[in-house]
């Protein structure tokens, strides 16, 4: 359903995307992790149209990105880890503008749609008040009942979990479940990394623009021998494990005295 072939993106002197290459079956949550900096948000970007690659290919449901780009768009839906609202539409004239958008025909059974959006994420009573008024947990829902409206087939999201309560938080896990039950794929960057550990059936761990490691959570710790929780296992492979607690010693207290 996603491949993608020696992706890489390059930005003067530095490649933030180094030659990626995976493939994403149907029906995953996948989780793509790595430090600040390792290239996750350019990735996402290139996948979702916003930059263009500097070489390799995506293909999207066997579409090539590049040579069919309103095609592989019109199946998939992109949330950025800042996403933009005009402020000054309502919800309601927000999800309307987003179906004019994939063109979406004017029906009742868009205006039923639109209405179980906002029902499911809780917003029904603020469907008529300018978005300018909203929090950010409830701006954030908003933006995942537009990507949801025409039901994509691939949904592309960075830190989808950043601003919303546990509540909030908790209905957006089971959507991506149900989402990939359905025969859907959920693509998503994070850097909670127990949620990746809730969620992900694949792993894919990048650094340095490379991929680092690659597989489910299972096989990531037996990759590394760490029996631990998720954390463990991205911190030794990411070479980042040398401020471990079992690591820590604390200085002899005479080290801590003041001078007299």
């Amino acid at each position: 359903m996603i491949e993608l072939i020696a992706l890489t993106k390059q930005f003067r002197d530095k490649k933030a995307v180094d030659g990626i290459s995976l493939r994403v079956p149907k029906g995953t949550v996948f989780g793509f992790l790595g430090p600040n900096g390792a290239g996750k948000t350019t990735t996402l970007m290139m996948m979702a149209g916003v930059l263009k690659p500097t070489s390799g290919k995506i293909l999207i449901g066997g579409r090539d990105l590049a040579m069919e780009p309103e095609a592989v768009k019109r199946n998939m839906a992109f949330i950025p880890d800042h996403p933009f609202l005009y402020e000054k539409l309502t919800a309601l004239e927000f999800l309307s503008f987003i179906a004019d958008l994939y063109g979406l025909q004017k029906s009742p059974a868009l205006d039923g749609e639109i209405d179980r959006l906002l029902s499911l994420f809780d917003l029904e009573e603020w469907k008529n008040d300018l978005v300018e008024g909203y929090s950010h947990g409830m701006k954030q829902r908003l933006v995942l009942s537009g990507a949801l409206l025409h039901r994509p087939e691939v949904l592309i999201v960075d830190e989808p979990m950043v601003g919303l309560d546990p509540s909030g938080s908790r209905l957006v896990k089971n959507i991506f479940k149900n989402e990939a039950a359905r025969g859907g794929i959920v693509f998503m960057s994070t850097h909670s990394l127990a949620v990746a550990e809730e969620l992900c059936d694949d792993i894919t761990i990048i650094q340095e623009g490379k991929i680092k490691a690659k597989g489910s959570p299972d096989q990531l710790r037996s990759m590394v021998s760490v029996d631990g929780n998720l954390e463990s296992v991205f911190l030794r492979l990411t070479e980042r494990d040398s401020e471990r607690d079992d690591d820590f010693r604390p200085p002899e207290a005479e080290d801590n005295r003041l001078p007299e």
